[in-house]
């Protein structure tokens, strides 16, 4: 889950289901008791049928936290320009930053770094479809150091310009939880 509507959705799913919770939070539900088995894949059933998955393995678990902390850290735009990505990550998750990094490449086949860019380059994609920012004002957001940088990088992913992107719109975008 990455964003509000995905914590309304997963609410629903639940309440449809009959089953009790009592708080659904980015990338977690807490339960008042343990499912039982046929509760647990009722739940999982419900949740493919709107794109989530049950996650209950502790690597998987440590993956959704590693992700769940590089969106909020992009959120945080250049708000978050002085603390360092793996700071933050490691705040978030109580491990080695190196252990962090070797689990997240070896199970998604790619570096958190890799991973944190293709997130960037999206919520860029979404912030140039709006068409209401300019390219300072987004790469600011998106805690890019200039637009310099924000169209190389931009280009190294997309193979695109941002402008030029701007101009053919929404037919690019990919949903930030399918990167």
């Amino acid at each position: 889950m990455v964003c509000p509507r995905c914590i309304m959705t997963v609410e629903s799913v639940l309440n449809s289901l009959n089953i009790p919770f009592t708080r659904v939070s980015l990338g977690e539900v807490e339960v008042p008791a343990k499912p039982t088995e046929a509760e647990r894949e009722r739940i999982e059933r419900g949740l493919q049928k709107v794109g989530f998955e049950l996650i209950e393995t502790r690597v998987n678990k440590i993956i959704e936290d590693i992700k769940q902390a590089l969106i909020e850290y992009l959120y945080l735009g250049m708000d978050a320009q002085n603390t360092k990505l793996s700071t933050f990550i490691t705040k978030k998750n109580p491990y080695d930053y190196s252990y962090l990094s070797d689990l997240f490449s070896s199970i998604e086949g790619r570096t958190i770094e890799q991973f944190f860019i293709l997130q960037r380059i999206e919520k860029v994609k979404e912030l140039l479809v709006y068409d209401q920012l300019s390219l300072t004002e987004i790469s600011y957001q998106t805690g890019f150091s200039s637009v310099h940088h924000l169209s190389s990088q931009f280009k190294k992913v997309t193979g695109l310009t941002p402008s030029h992107f701007r101009k053919i719109g929404a037919a690019k975008r990919k949903s930030l939880d399918n990167i």
